[in-house]
C-alpha cells in the first residue's frame, strides 16, 4: 500500500470521526493522533490487517473507547450504516448462532437457565428471543448468563427486558449526537407469549468479556432492582456505534451516542457493569444457582411443589462441588 492511499484512509477515518463521534472535543484529539501517528511513519510497510490493528489502538489510547475500531474484512465491506445488518451473509451468521440463543433450559429444581451470546437485531432475533422466554416463563427463577455476550442492538435488549417486568419500564436513556436528541428507553406494553414477570428473582451472570449489548442487560436490570449480578466486572463499552466504509476492505466503527441511567445519569463506559455477588466467572454459574435453589427451597413443599422441593435440595447439595461444562450444564 502506497503512502498517499495509506494517508487517504488516515484521512477517511478521521473524516468519520468528525462527522459522527459523540464526543466532537476527543474527535478533534484523535485527529492529532492519527495524523501525528501516520507522519512519524508509524503506519508504513504494514498490510491491511496490521494496519487496522494499529490504527485501532491508536483510537482507543485517548478514552479507551472499545467501541472505536477500524476492521479489516477478508470480502468487500457493506456500505454504511445498517447495510451490514441487511446482508445475507450476516443473517446466515446470525441463524448458524441460533440468533444469539446459544442455550435455554428448565434446570433441575425449576430454575431457568438462558446463555446468550449477542443480541442479534429484533427483526431476526425476535422469535428466537421470543421462545426462549416462553421455555423459562414457568420457572421459580432465572439465570440470565450473559457471560459470553459480546453486544448487539437496544430493541433487542428492550424485547428482552420486557419478559422480565410487569409493568412498562424507562431503564435507559441514549444521547445521540446527530440530531441532538435523547432517546428514552422503555419496555415494550406486549410481547409475544408468556412472560417470566417481575417479581421472581433474577441472577445475571457476567464476566470480562460481556460487552456492550450484555452490559446493557447486566446495568439496566441491576438499576432497576429488578436482577443481582454474579461474576466480575465487565468489559465496559456503554456507547452505541455504527459502522462506516473506509475503503474495499477496510470500515471504521464509531460511537455515535451514549448510553446511561436516566435517573443518576452514569454508565458503564470504561468501567464495566460491576457484581453484586463477586466471584470469579468461572464460577459464577455455581454461586448463582445455590442462590436460585435456596430461594426455591423457601418457597415451601406442600402439595404439588413436594417433588421440586426435593429436586431442589438434591441439587443443592452436589452444586457446589459439580462446575458447569464448556455449555453451562451442569
Amino acid at each position: 500500500m502506497g503512502s498517499e492511499a495509506r494517508a487517504a484512509q488516515v484521512e477517511e477515518v478521521i473524516r468519520r470521526l468528525e462527522a459522527h463521534y459523540v464526543f466532537p472535543d476527543v474527535a478533534a484529539k484523535l485527529a492529532k493522533v492519527l495524523r501525528a501517528r501516520l507522519d512519524e511513519g508509524a503506519y508504513a510497510g504494514l498490510d491491511d490487517a496490521e494496519f487496522a490493528t494499529a490504527v485501532t489502538t491508536d483510537l482507543q489510547s485517548v478514552n479507551d473507547d472499545k467501541h472505536l475500531r477500524l476492521r479489516h474484512h477478508a470480502d468487500p465491506v457493506a456500505e454504511d450504516g445498517d447495510a451490514e445488518h441487511a446482508s445475507e451473509d450476516f443473517r446466515r451468521a446470525a441463524e448458524l448462532e441460533n440468533f444469539g440463543v446459544a442455550a435455554v433450559r428448565r434446570l433441575p429444581g425449576n430454575v431457568g437457565y438462558l446463555d446468550t451470546t449477542l443480541l442479534y437485531p429484533l427483526d431476526i432475533a425476535a422469535a428466537a428471543v421470543s421462545a426462549a422466554m416462553t421455555l423459562v416463563a414457568p420457572a421459580d427463577a432465572l439465570l440470565l448468563d450473559v457471560r459470553r455476550n459480546r453486544g448487539g442492538t437496544p430493541d433487542t435488549s428492550a424485547f428482552l427486558q420486557s419478559y422480565l417486568v410487569d409493568e412498562r419500564t424507562h431503564y435507559l436513556d441514549i444521547y445521540e449526537r446527530d440530531g441532538d436528541r435523547v432517546t428514552q428507553m422503555w419496555t415494550l406494553p406486549y410481547v409475544p407469549g408468556p412472560k417470566f414477570g417481575g417479581t421472581k428473582p433474577i441472577w445475571v451472570l457476567t464476566g470480562p468479556a460481556t460487552f456492550s449489548g450484555g452490559e446493557d442487560l447486566a446495568f439496566s436490570l441491576q438499576r432497576q432492582g429488578r436482577a443481582k449480578t454474579v461474576g466480575e466486572a465487565t468489559r465496559g463499552g456503554a456507547h452505541p456505534r455504527e459502522q462506516y466504509k473506509v475503503d474495499t476492505y477496510l470500515d471504521v466503527t464509531v460511537s455515535i451516542a451514549r448510553s446511561y441511567d436516566p435517573a443518576t445519569g452514569e454508565n458503564w463506559e470504561g468501567v464495566g457493569v460491576s457484581p453484586d455477588v463477586p466471584v470469579a466467572a468461572d464460577k459464577a454459574f455455581d454461586t448463582a444457582y445455590a442462590l436460585a435453589l435456596e430461594h426455591v427451597l423457601s418457597l415451601g413443599s406442600a402439595g404439588a411443589r413436594r417433588g421440586v422441593a426435593e429436586e431442589a435440595r438434591q441439587t443443592l447439595d452436589q452444586v457446589k462441588d459439580v462446575g458447569p461444562g464448556p455449555d453451562g450444564t451442569v
